[in-house]
């Protein structure tokens, strides 16, 4: 059985490797171009970038945002941010939403595949992270779906937990669904307003506050739970 899942992770390696030389053959500038691009972290440079694809610009970022999100680097809000300055607020936000989703969960899954059996060995012989374990598997979706809720929380990180833990693949797709939009939202709205704050400034404040806001909320929920599971175990 091991030798058989081996086997498959090779293939899969091997073909995501494919991918990379057929995308390299067909464009050889188009990884150094991309890869400048995403440093820059300058949100009308991404936009400018988006924008040369033409008529393919809404695909192009739809899979930008999916890869940065399965990857967990560089921060989704600078694209996020740029779709709403491209395609207006709402279906820019709506194509963020969705492309995110789509890319944690594949992030969800390759690192399930390849992680998650190391991760046992190693959860079996501690009985902490085992206990922390059970408990990703029973309130897991709770979990997750709060943690989506806040905004800027690095995505990398929630994949990676997500995947490690026991939680089932329909839970953490849903909490990503429900909790990514709201995120999202935020996350684009400050960009896009940053950007036109001239165009209305108040609304670039209540975001702002709305983030804060939905921040330290988090916060007082993780301290609040903590506390009271401090208390039930003593």
């Amino acid at each position: 059985m091991k030798k058989s899942g081996s086997m498959i992770k090779i293939g899969a390696a091997g073909l995501m490797m494919l991918l990379f030389l057929i995308i390299y053959l067909l464009n050889p500038a188009f990884f150094n171009e991309l890869w400048a691009v995403c440093l820059s972290g300058d949100m009308h440079l991404v936009a400018e970038y988006i924008n040369s694809f033409g008529p393919w610009a809404m695909v192009f970022s739809f899979m930008l945002v999916l890869c940065v999100n399965a990857i967990g680097f560089p921060p989704a809000i600078i694209f996020s941010s740029a779709n709403a300055l491209i395609f207006g607020i709402v279906p820019g936000i709506i194509l963020a939403w969705l492309a995110e989703t789509v890319g944690v969960t594949i992030s969800f899954l390759l690192l399930r595949f390849l992680f998650r059996d190391a991760a046992e060995e190693i959860i079996a012989k501690n009985a902490y992270l085992k206990q922390i374990d059970d408990v990703s598997g029973r309130d897991g979706f709770k979990v997750m779906l709060i943690a989506r809720l806040v905004p800027y929380l690095p995505s990398g990180l929630l994949n990676a937990v997500g995947a490690l833990s026991k939680m089932s693949l329909r839970d953490y797709v849903l909490a990503a669904l429900i909790g990514k939009l709201p995120s999202t939202a935020i996350e684009a709205m400050i960009g896009h307003d940053a950007v036109t704050a001239s165009e209305n400034p108040y609304r670039l404040v209540f975001n702002i506050l709305l983030a804060a806001a939905v921040i330290g909320g988090f916060f007082i929920y993780e301290k609040r739970n903590k506390k009271k599971a401090e208390n039930d175990n003593g």
